[in-house]
């Protein structure tokens, strides 16, 4: 790639795109774009920041495709009727998805590092990403999450972090099948369950992103992932987990606090202690992956163990938002069943009910796990616990809207737990607020809409102002 080339993000403020936007411009590249959210009137400092870094930012209208030397980056769903794409189509412009693009990237880097599996992706990718800024190799980071430690005045959205060195960090995603694109030097795999694909296209997509790797990277305590490993020659693999004591890099004596946790990490002979600014198994599991990550870039298990012990996690995993009237609201990015249940499981292991709200991050993984998200809240709130859904996400377009909340609610009150569907989220804010009492926990989970923080704060205001009332 060439600091000549010129990029057009249609949708430039979403997850996946802003950090990619971010890294071409501190490259060097002449990047704009234009986003529906910016026509709507949503999330306005976003876009105010991208001007900040010298990145032009148009209405979602055609007038900023002008230039024949432009390559239009859109996902391969944005409609051809988009005007941005008219444009690009009547210029004649190359057009690449967005991980068309960061998979040339990621390629010719030095040395490339691919975070894949269903969940922990991110976490997983900020966590290797500090460990090696932290220790000096100064690497290019690609998340779908704003990383806490990176974030500044400067840099309020740091869901990117461009290096200098040799290293390019970044989460692959296999819900579109284009993990296949990527050719790690370094693969981890965290973990394989049902989301976007039925298994046997996951085995497969995952199974050749481990081929394809130099060095392979897996949690054997999970099924999936171990037996993807076994077919794997022993000098490029490494193994990482609690429950087998021979996994190369071995994880034991977990104790949880409410907002940490701890644990033993070994490997061969030696022993470390590690302290998690974040809380949760789940996040010890995290941990452990990206040890091993930075096992295999030579960093020493001593430096890696103490670097991650500063690593303050993620906007929207677990983000607690405040508190008022011994309610505490909390921000988290769960949206498919092992997320979910996650974060509910690290939220049971202390007393308080649970007030849970979950907004369906599209109508289509309805009606993929539909199943599956009535046996996790089923299976992970107790007969005094909440929940509350309202309808799914939806920006317009064609999809298909026969599956929705209701049928997921069903579904749950059948199953002897309690729950609500109230179509209006607004609506669902109120009611979380009136039902808010003192100790409950109350979620705030869903993904693809940058508004539910916004949401969460606003109920935080709702339950105090009820108590000034």
């Amino acid at each position: 790639m060439t600091n000549d080339k010129s990029y057009f993000f249609c949708g430039i403020g979403g997850s996946g795109m802003l950090p990619l936007a971010s890294i071409l411009r501190g490259r060097g590249f002449t990047v704009a774009g234009s986003d529906r959210a910016l026509d709507q009137g949503r999330t306005a400092d976003k876009f105010e920041w991208l001007r900040g870094q010298g990145i032009a930012i148009f209405p979602q209208d055609g007038s900023g495709v002008t230039d024949k030397t432009q390559i239009l980056v859109a996902s391969a769903a944005v409609e051809d009727t988009v005007p941005d794409v008219m444009a690009s189509q009547r210029l004649g412009l190359e057009r690449m998805t967005r991980p068309e693009l960061l998979a040339s990237l990621f390629n010719a880097a030095r040395r490339s590092i691919g975070v894949a599996g269903t969940s922990g992706k991110s976490t997983v990718t900020g966590m290797i990403g500090w460990i090696l800024h932290d220790c000096g190799l100064d690497p290019t980071v690609m998340n779908g999450a704003v990383m806490k430690n990176f974030i500044s005045d400067e840099t309020p959205f740091a869901s990117a972090l461009v290096g200098q060195g040799d290293d390019f960090v970044s989460e692959v995603d296999e819900s579109d099948g284009s993990i296949a694109l990527y050719e790690p030097d370094i693969a981890i795999l965290n973990n394989v369950s049902l989301d976007h694909k039925s298994m046997e296209e996951l085995r497969e997509l995952f199974g050749a992103f481990l081929g394809r790797a130099g060095k392979a990277i897996v949690n054997i305590d999970d099924s999936e992932s171990a037996r993807l490993a076994e077919g794997l020659a022993p000098g490029r693999r490494c193994t990482f987990g609690f429950g087998d004591s021979d996994a190369d890099i071995y994880g034991s004596n977990i104790v949880e606090a409410p907002l940490s946790v701890a644990f033993d990490v070994r490997e061969r002979e030696e022993n470390y202690r590690v302290e998690l600014a974040v809380p949760g198994r789940h996040n010890a599991a995290n941990a452990l992956a990206a040890l091993a990550a930075a096992r295999a870039c030579d960093i020493p298990l001593d430096k890696a163990a103490a670097s991650i012990g500063c690593f303050q996690g993620l906007r929207r995993r677990f983000e607690i938002v405040g508190t008022a009237g011994g309610a505490t609201v909390i921000d988290d990015f769960g949206h498919n069943p092992d997320k979910i249940a996650a974060t509910l499981r690290t939220l049971h292991a202390f007393p308080g009910r649970l007030l849970v709200f979950f907004q369906p991050h599209g109508y289509g993984p309805l009606r993929k796990m539909g199943a599956e998200l009535v046996d996790c809240f089923a299976g992970n709130l107790t007969e005094e616990d909440r929940l509350i859904l309202c309808d799914p996400v939806y920006f317009g377009g064609t999809t298909n809207r026969n599956v929705g909340s209701g049928s997921i609610i069903d579904g749950v009150v059948a199953a002897g737990r309690q729950a609500e569907h109230i179509p209006d989220r607004d609506a669902c804010g109120a009611r979380l607020a009136t039902l808010a009492q003192p100790g409950d926990r109350i979620l705030i989970m869903g993904a693809r809409d940058d508004t539910l923080s916004t949401f969460a704060a606003e109920i935080l205001d709702r339950i105090e102002q009820q108590r000034t009332d």
